[in-house]
């Protein structure tokens, strides 16, 4: 019978499929095929290194029966430990960032693990971080092991014996450049090992959210989930690479959505990620080549948020029909001219009278208070607001307030509209506060006030 002993036994020889009505739609010349990692039985790529990772604990007495799994993860290397963890007998928590979807903490929590989430915008050393989190929950739980797919050297090693080795056989080798995100970085580095000991002139490329470390970020906040980092794991060999592509959120998703609505394939964010780098590189490309791009998850785990054109409109990556939040914004800038910054921005350590010193030179009512002032700002970085009315009736009865932190006096954030939303969504919004943040691409633009909308709406009657 062919029967598997196993879910485990089904891990792996995951199927590639050419993407032709993309390759047509994009204009490339040449052959673009997709190794798809949902048909593993977690539906992910990380079903790979979770088994080999726990079967190196196993043999190393590192994990003993009835132990907790203890890991820190976006979503899928938690389910393939999950998955492990069912058939062997073993508890699970694992902690993620509150950017992940929650359909991933839902899916986590159906196989019975615990879930722990922690902030995104905190760096990696914070104590609130959900490495430190981690760390934490395995100091304090008896019998526990985290495989740190970050460091663990069985991560990239499973790619390098069975990911590359499957890519190097479906092509007959004549794949001539490899594409994947970079996370841990296991999966590159496993595969680029195997495919450039095959070939060293097969070009290896990798697809970096902006704002990752690893296209030339500091780690700040991004959305796409599961690619990215914000400091340089060990399991990642970046001398293995030829090129790595920026990729924005913007593009990663309309890539998704582009791939599902072409070919009929549900990926997720990350593998938007990596087709738009695929896309990119292959722009340039001639019939002879042969990319293969790594599609490292479903897009199930997703429906949400990228496949949620309000959760889209709300972030300001669609527009809505009619006028729009941007357009409010446009004929607020043509107004002001250039002299007035689109965003006024202090940070939390700042003392609050360079708030009230800015509002007062540049004639705004309110600033944005986040955990820096560098921009684009992501939205995760705004921490509140200070308006004038307020910190000067504050400052009235406590003239000391002026000089304490901003983050130790402001109020909370302005509601969050996006660039694409309606002027009635935008209306709707002020009710809830005297000014809205806009997003633009998941980063705020610029703030709205309803004298802006007001003014927008007598000159789109008179015009």
């Amino acid at each position: 019978m062919e029967v598997a002993d196993s879910l485990l036994d089904l891990v792996g020889n995951t199927p590639m499929v050419r993407l032709g009505r993309l390759r047509a739609s994009a204009g490339l010349a040449c052959d673009l095929v997709a190794k798809v990692e949902l048909f593993n039985p977690g539906g992910s790529v990380k079903d790979r290194p979770a088994i080999a990772m726990i079967d190196a604990a196993e043999r190393s007495g590192l994990l003993k029966p009835g132990g907790t799994i203890v890991e820190p993860t976006s979503g899928n290397t938690g389910v393939g430990l999950a998955i492990v963890a069912a058939q062997r007998g073993y508890r699970c928590i694992f902690v993620m960032s509150d950017k992940m979807s929650d359909e991933k903490v839902a899916l986590l929590r159906a196989y019975g693990a615990e879930v722990v989430v922690c902030p995104t915008a905190v760096p990696p050393e914070h104590p609130d971080s959900y490495y430190s989190v981690a760390d934490r929950l395995t100091r304090e739980t008896p019998d526990a092991f985290r495989p740190d797919q970050y460091s663990n050297p069985h991560n990239p090693a499973e790619h390098e014996r069975s990911t590359g080795p499957e890519i190097w056989r479906q092509t007959d080798g004549r794949l001539t450049h490899f594409v994947a995100g970079i996370g841990t970085g296991g999966t590159i580095t496993g595969v680029a090992r195997h495919l450039k000991a095959c070939n060293p002139a097969v070009q290896v490329i990798g697809a970096d959210p902006a704002g990752s470390v690893f296209s030339g970020g500091t780690g700040r906040p991004y959305l796409v989930e599961g690619v990215g980092e914000d400091f340089w794991p060990t399991t990642f060999d970046p001398t293995l690479l030829d090129r790595v592509v920026e990729v924005s959120d913007a593009e990663s998703f309309a890539a998704a959505r582009r791939v599902t609505r072409e070919e009929g394939l549900l990926i997720g964010g990350s593998c938007g990620t990596a087709v738009h780098a695929a896309l990119t590189v292959g722009a340039d490309l001639g019939p002879e080549h042969l990319v293969v791009v790594l599609l490292p998850d479903s897009g199930r785990g997703y429906l949400s948020k990228i496949y949620n054109d309000e959760w889209m409109t709300r972030f300001g990556f669609l527009r809505s029909t009619g006028p729009t939040a941007g357009d409010v914004l446009d004929a607020k800038r043509a107004v002001a001219g250039s002299d007035l910054p689109d965003l006024v921005i202090v940070t939390k350590t700042q003392p609050a009278r360079r708030a009230f010193s800015l509002m007062r030179d540049l004639g705004v009512s309110q600033v944005v208070v986040a955990v820096t002032d560098e921009v684009p700002l992501a939205a995760k970085e705004v921490s509140g607001t200070l308006s004038e009315l307020a910190l000067m009736d504050r400052a009235f009865r406590d003239p000391g307030i002026l000089d304490r932190p901003a983050g130790e006096v402001m109020e909370p954030p302005m509601p969050m509209v996006g660039v694409g939303e309606t002027v009635t969504d935008v209306v709707e919004a002020l009710d809830r506060g005297p000014s809205v943040l806009v997003l633009d691409g998941g980063h705020p633009v610029g703030v709205l006030t309803r004298q802006d909308v007001l003014s927008f709406l007598v000159r789109k009657a008179g015009a």
